[in-house]
């Protein structure tokens, strides 16, 4: 698997018509949707929020778009932080390497770590203002 920049779209409440859009647009299938109320632990949720989106992929050509709502806790998703860069490693120590190059002078928001659906997940602001997101499938 060769290392792969995507993009990671940001909602306020609405991924889920936003993506189902984008499908009538370019075609395809989601490839996942996940719902917050499949996080195993996490702050606690409003019965609105467990049905938000958490996660959500389709592929388009050969990209992939990425998509999750924003739930309160974490604040509003506003034009301009609403998106990531989402690097997808060919291994843990490509991702770990990345990753620590891109937190020099930025701020890390969550910490690469292995994430509860298996990967090795994390995101930070580079030095520039410019959000990412660095995972790694691990086996």
């Amino acid at each position: 698997m060769a290392m792969n920049l995507n993009t990671y779209l940001t909602f306020n409440g609405n991924c889920e018509a936003a993506f189902n859009f984008y499908k009538s647009v370019f075609g395809g299938e989601f490839v996942a949707l996940q719902r917050f109320k499949e996080m195993p632990s996490g702050p606690p949720l409003s019965e609105a929020e467990k049905e938000m989106i958490m996660h959500m992929v389709l592929p388009i050509g050969n990209t992939v778009l990425f998509g999750s709502d924003k739930i309160e806790a974490f604040g509003k998703a506003k034009v301009g932080d609403n998106f990531s860069l989402n690097i997808s490693a060919d291994s843990e120590a490509q991702a770990r390497r990345i990753f620590d190059a891109l937190g020099v002078g930025g701020k890390v928001q969550m910490p690469l770590e292995k994430a509860f659906w298996g990967a090795l997940f994390g995101s930070c602001t580079d030095k520039f203002d410019i959000q990412w997101i660095v995972h790694c499938e691990t086996p």
